[in-house]
């Protein structure tokens, strides 16, 4: 979202080296902008926030052009040596959803941002969706070079895995 008038932008940020990807001059792409949006934008200023971080762009400056990028998706290009399990938001999408046995669950529909967590839209085999926590423990494996998720959820959560019967 826009902060303040000079066109800087709050950031939420998916890395753990912000230090290394948030650097002055570096590119990012820009995904699913209007079609008059620039494609990509250059880092003028950077600093971190409790929240994440408030970003300056070379080629946006003034607040219209900032909430016009509200709700948007930047990427840098990493070296995949340098990040080798690495992965963007959009390689899960469609990604088959396993169970630790190897069961079917559904796939991917969305990794979605929440307050305290991001949530994982698994879209279920009979047809429901559910979102299940991404945390190392419910999510053990993302394997986005081969579209695969193993997630090893509570009783209950999943309808391949139902919850025990009641007494």
């Amino acid at each position: 979202r826009a902060h303040g008038v000079r066109g800087q932008v709050s950031l939420r940020l998916r890395t753990d080296r912000p230090d290394a990807r948030f650097r002055v001059g570096t590119v990012f792409t820009l995904h699913d902008a209007d079609p008059t949006a620039p494609a990509s934008l250059t880092l003028e200023s950077y600093r971190a926030t409790p929240a994440g971080a408030v970003a300056g762009f070379h080629e946006i400056r003034d607040r219209s052009a900032a909430e016009a990028l509200t709700g948007l998706e930047l990427t840098a290009e990493v070296d995949p040596a340098e990040e080798p399990d690495g992965w963007y938001p959009s390689q899960l999408k469609g990604a088959r959803v396993e169970l630790p046995d190897g069961t079917v669950a559904g796939v991917v529909g969305d990794l979605l941002s929440g307050p305290g967590q991001d949530l994982l839209e698994v879209l279920q085999v009979d047809g429901s969706s559910a979102l299940v926590p991404f945390v190392a423990a419910l999510v053990p494996v993302v394997d986005a070079a081969a579209g695969r998720v193993v997630v090893d959820p509570p009783p209950g959560l999943l309808t391949t895995r139902p919850a025990p019967d009641e007494p």
